[in-house]
This record gives C-alpha cells, sequence and structure tokens, in this order.
C-alpha cells in the first residue's frame, strides 16, 4: 500500500512541476530569471515558508528562515561543534575556568582540565566557576565601530533583565550565568559579569590596561554544560545602537517599537559575516552582502566566505521551489526535501542530492498526565504504563523507514540518545529492539490483561465500550507517518487518527496538555544535557514535557547529572538518564531520519554534507568555488 502511494506521490509531483511553470516568472523580487544572466559571486537560496520576517529584531524567533539570518548577521562568542566538542571561535578567541588565584585550568593541550576543575571547586566552599573570555581585538560592527567588551557586559545584562528585554527565551539562555535581576522590580540582585570597568579588580579578577577592551569574567553555575549554550546561543547585540533606544517603556523586544527601534530593526548593525541590504529585501526576497572586514579571514587571509551576496528566495509551496531549482532559478535549497523526491534529481548531472545523516530522533509523545481540563476518558488511558509499553512495542521502527522515509534514516533507542555518540549512548536503554513478531505477541498480551473486549472493527475498547482511539497532532509533513503508525498499532488494536496542529501548536495544544498523542524531535548531547533532559522529562511549566511525565526517580538523576562536576560522573548519569526514561514507555522512538537536500552545481561547486544540515551551510560557504 505504501509503496505504490510514494510512486504515486513521485506522479503527482512531476504533474505539479509542470504545472507551476506558469506561475514561476512572478516567484521572488529579483525575478526567477535573474540567476541565468549573473555571473557574479552570488548564491541564490530557496526558502520554503509561509512568510519572511518583516522586521529584524536582533534576537530572532527560531522559526523559519530567522535563525539562518541572524546566524549571519550576528554572532555569538563561541560555536560549538557537537561531533568533536570544539568551541570554535567567533567573536571570542580564548575562554577558561580559573583558579582561586586567577591561573587558568587547562591541559598541556589547552583544553579544560577537568580532574584539576573538579579539585579546586569540588568542595563546597565554592558557589560558582569564574570563566576568563578573550575577544578577537579585530572584530568590528558593520558600521565600523570596534567590538569591545561593553557589548558583551551590554548584551548579556539586557538578556537577564526581562523588564528591558522582554524576552523569555534570553532570561532562559543565560540561567546559568549568575547575573540576576528581580524579575519584578528589575532591579539587579546579583553581579555576575566582570569588565575593566565594572568591578573587575574589585572582585579579583585581573586585567590589565591593555586588556580592558577584550577581556572580562563570568561567574556561572557550577554545571559542566553551563558554558555551552551561554557562548553559542547568546547573539551579541551592539550596546552604541540599543542602549540609547531602549527603555522599560521601549524594551529590546516590543510589538509597539518607537521610530527609533523600529529603524535599528529594520537597519540591523551586525557583527557577523553578512549585513543586511535593507533596500534591496523585501516580503519576498532577503538580500544579504558580505562584509570585507570581517574579523575571521581564510587560511589563505582571504574571506572566509565564497558567495559575495546571498539571495534567500521565498517560495511558499515545495514543488514550486523544486522546479525553481530544477530550471535553474536557484542554486541551492535550504529546506530538506522528502525521500520520495529524490529520485527527481538522481539523473541530473547539473544537481547534487546531499544525504546528510540526523541529529534528531523522532519520537511518539504520549499525554500521560493530562491537566485536570484537558482530562479525558482516552487520556487516562494512557496514564496505566502497560498500555504505553504495549504501543512501543508495537512501533516497528524498520518499517516505518523502509515505508515512510524510502530507508533514509536509522532507527533510534529508546533512550534518545542516538549511537553516533559513544560517550553518552547507552546500548541497555534500547528495550524496544527484537523480533517484531516476538513484541507483537508481548503487546497484545499486555492489552488482553487491560482491555480484552474488541468491537466489530477489532479495535480494543473499554469495558463501558469505548474503543481506545486516540488522535496524533502532526504538521502536514508527518501525516504520511501517522498514516503508517496506523497500520503498526492496528495490529494490537489500537486506533490512532492524524490532527492537524496548524500554526504555534505549542501554545495552541502542546503546553496545555490539550492533546492525545504528537510528533516530536528530539535531540540530547553534552551541549544540551543539562537543559534538555530536564526540558523533556522534569520541567512542567511551558517546556517539552508535552505529557506532563512525573517521577521523582528521573527528576533526581537529572539534577545530580546537572550538578556534578565530575565529567565520567556527569557521562553516567546521563547514560542512566536513558535507563529511566526509556522505562517509562513516554516518548516512543519512531526513527532518525536523514537530512536529504540538492544543490546545483553548474555555477558553485564544493557543497559541503553537514551531519543535521542542508547543502545551505556555513560549512557549504567557506568551500564553494564558482565554476
Amino acid at each position: 500500500m505504501f509503496a505504490q502511494g510514494r510512486r504515486l506521490s513521485c506522479l503527482l509531483l512531476a504533474a505539479a512541476l509542470l504545472l507551476t511553470a506558469a506561475l514561476l516568472p512572478g516567484c521572488g523580487a529579483g525575478g526567477a530569471y535573474a540567476r541565468r544572466g549573473d555571473a557574479s559571486s552570488t548564491l541564490y537560496i530557496g526558502e520554503v515558508a509561509s512568510s519572511f520576517p518583516t522586521s529584524y529584531m536582533p534576537w530572532f524567533s527560531r522559526d523559519g528562515i530567522a535563525p539562518t539570518i541572524s546566524s549571519m548577521v550576528y554572532s555569538p562568542l563561541f560555536s560549538y561543534d557537537e561531533n568533536t566538542g570544539e568551541y570554535v571561535p567567533r567573536l571570542a578567541v580564548s575562554w577558561c575556568y580559573v583558579d582561586k588565584e586567577g591561573e587558568p585550568i587547562v591541559t598541556s593541550s589547552g583544553q579544560p582540565d577537568y580532574d584539576r576543575l573538579e579539585e579546586v571547586y569540588g568542595g563546597n566552599d565554592s558557589a560558582f566557576f569564574p570563566v576568563r573570555f578573550e575577544l578577537n581585538p579585530d572584530a568590528v560592527w558593520s558600521d565600523g565601530t570596534p567590538v569591545t567588551v561593553r557589548d558583551i557586559y551590554f548584551t548579556f545584562d539586557l538578556a537577564a533583565n526581562q523588564k528591558l528585554s522582554n524576552h523569555a527565551g534570553a532570561l532562559a539562555w543565560v540561567n546559568d550565568l549568575l547575573h540576576k535581576y528581580d524579575t519584578n522590580t528589575g532591579l539587579m540582585k546579583r553581579q555576575g559579569i566582570y569588565t575593566y570597568d565594572t568591578g573587575a579588580a574589585e572582585a579579583g579578577y585581573a586585567i590589565s590596561e591593555e586588556e580592558r577592551d577584550t577581556v572580562f569574567y563570568f561567574e556561572v553555575s557550577k554545571v559542566l554544560g553551563a558554558i555551552a549554550p551561554l557562548v553559542s546561543t547568546v547573539l551579541i547585540l551592539p550596546e552604541h545602537i540599543y542602549a540609547p533606544i531602549i527603555s522599560l517603556d521601549n524594551p529590546l523586544n516590543s510589538t509597539s517599537p518607537d521610530e527609533a527601534l523600529s529603524y535599528a530593526y529594520l537597519h540591523p548593525i551586525g557583527c557577523g559575516p553578512y549585513t543586511l541590504d535593507a533596500e534591496q529585501s523585501n516580503a519576498q526576497e532577503i538580500v544579504l552582502r558580505r562584509r570585507d572586514d570581517y574579523h575571521i579571514k581564510a587560511a589563505d587571509g582571504g574571506a572566509l566566505y565564497q558567495a559575495d551576496t546571498l539571495r534567500f528566495i521565498l517560495y511558499q509551496e515545495i514543488n514550486v521551489a523544486i522546479y525553481a531549482l530544477k530550471k535553474g532559478h536557484l542554486d541551492v535549497l535550504d529546506s530538506a526535501i522528502s525521500a520520495n523526491y529524490a529520485a527527481l534529481f538522481e539523473d541530473d548531472e547539473n544537481i547534487q542530492l546531499l544525504k546528510a545523516p540526523g541529529l534528531f530522533a523522532q519520537a511518539l509523545v504520549l499525554n500521560l498526565n493530562a491537566p485536570a481540563d484537558q482530562a479525558t476518558p482516552r487520556r487516562t488511558i494512557l496514564s496505566d504504563i502497560r498500555v504505553r509499553e504495549a504501543i512501543a512495542l508495537a512501533v516497528d521502527q524498520e518499517e516505518l523507514i523502509r515505508n515512510v522515509l524510502s530507508g533514509e534514516g536509522r532507527p533510534v533507542s529508546a533512550g534518545l540518545v542516538l549511537d553516533t555518540m559513544p560517550d553518552l549512548y547507552n546500548p541497555e536503554a534500547d528495550i524496544l529492539s527484537g523480533d517484531m513478531t516476538d513484541r507483537l505477541v508481548r503487546a497484545n498480551a499486555i492489552l488482553d490483561e487491560c482491555y480484552p473486549r474488541r468491537d466489530k472493527e477489532g479495535y480494543r475498547c473499554t469495558e463501558d465500550g469505548l474503543r481506545l482511539s486516540f488522535e496524533v497532532l502532526g504538521s502536514p509533513g508527518e501525516q504520511e507517518a501517522i498514516g503508517f503508525l496506523q497500520v503498526l498499532l492496528q495490529k494490537i488494536g489500537v486506533e490512532v487518527r492524524f490532527a492537524a496542529k496548524g500554526n504555534s501548536p505549542e501554545s495552541t495544544y502542546l503546553y496545555g496538555g490539550n492533546f492525545d498523542m504528537t510528533i516530536q524531535g528530539v535531540s540530547f548531547s553534552l551541549y544540551n544535557a543539562d537543559i534538555m533532559f530536564n526540558s523533556h522529562f522534569s520541567n512542567l511549566n511551558r517546556s517539552s514535557n508535552y505529557g506532563r511525565l512525573q517521577d521523582q526517580a528521573i527528576n533526581d538523576k537529572i539534577d545530580e547529572m546537572r550538578l556534578t562536576i565530575n565529567l565520567n560522573k556527569k557521562y553516567q548519569a546521563i547514560r542512566d538518564v536513558q535507563l529511566l526514561t526509556a522505562a517509562q514507555y513516554y516518548k516512543i522512538p519512531l526513527y532518525c531520519s536523514n537530512v536529504l537536500s540538492v544543490a546545483r552545481t553548474d555555477r558553485f561547486a564544493g557543497w559541503a554534507q553537514v551531519d543535521g544540515s542542508t547543502a545551505f551551510s556555513l560549512e557549504s560557504l567557506e568551500h564553494l568555488k564558482m565554476v
């Protein structure tokens, strides 16, 4: 059934591509045919979204194109390479923990010395880690103003002050920075950022006169994972632009900005490798220009990124975007494509199909603890761990990968940590592997004890005749996966049906517990473990713990993992958490899909395949060469 469906979808897509030909010339402010005659190193990038941003507030949301634009225009202190665990310099060139005498706590190779760190700060006499940073002295804002520690202090101070930022996300980003404001009064409760001019000497941190613009210190919670999100998530803002125009009445993230703030939104001054061409950008096209004065250079001293202009062109339908790429109106799609579409590109010598391993595990989340105002008889059924175990046993990942992803993916352990991270992955948490025939026998045996009655269609029912039938919230792109889950769960007498989650599903359905089941992307690594395990399995307040799991043993183990400063114990605690969460049958693994993307090779060659990324990435921008 599903193999025929895939063939039909390809035929329908081919027909759709032909029908879109007449629609294409109107797409994009520059005209659909601009690329064909362009001999410059301009990259034409197709974006599939409902709309483009109409303003450029510095701390963009994480939806659609916003993170891509923000990563080009602004910069954090470092980026974090999850494959190597290395911090890659962006605005800063170095960081280190320091001991109580101010000496770096590093190994002979310059890496953090975690054994020494535990020796110095493992006792109860120390409440935090002091961390020393040094900025790149060549970094400048796009208006030519030097980037200094004043910008760092301003940015992190603002992120910690909810009254001035009006940005809940920023407050979460700096949660482990011990620089705190009272959320009611907006008054500082504790300083945790120190520069030459903001009390470094008084706090015991040595900064010389020569270092006053480049060296600063953070005081952070004694959490080993605190540094990564602090330095790689927060985009640094220009103090000279925003300090004069934001206030309690006109906060940074304002729904009704005044004239000065509106102008700053529309004409961003950044410290990243590209700057916005505000005059050429509009609701259909966003244009970025490469900065010649960007402080990070290629090995030969030239520009780090090879495209001098980036043109992001909006398409509201993937079929139209694919047609534009095939006809040569785009260089690359910054959108993953379905495996069903891969065959469309296999015989095109001018198009490269990239298959990057995914980083996200897709999981079926069960609402096991709906709040009182959202509780229903069917949701109450999911509070029974036996029912959840039976559902988990019936989910055949290999069949899902074969039928839904056309083989482009891999199975995931019930612990939801990918086996590509050997330091963190616990094979003992893979409790849902094994022969599917045996698993179905076990699943049916469990449900025979709980709900032996079946209706005339073979679905299980309660004693009152209520069918075990659940809606699965999903996006249109997840409809095929949910359709195949219907086939799998029918084998144990459980019915599931697709339900569209629409726009803003977290606020509409998930945070409030108004759902039966949903599909959720999950990614755990050493980089995010301290935040994400708590968010997915412990926190009950507007977090990724949609089904509101409450388990004290899990909470205790997550706290242990967060608070230990022994790296080996942290690894072990992460492995232990996987055993505990897997045994709840709460977030049932479906698969980890490969990221399939396409790029043309007739103007540029050198597209990089990066785990979890499309062909359009910073790595590609470094290696592209004009043909």
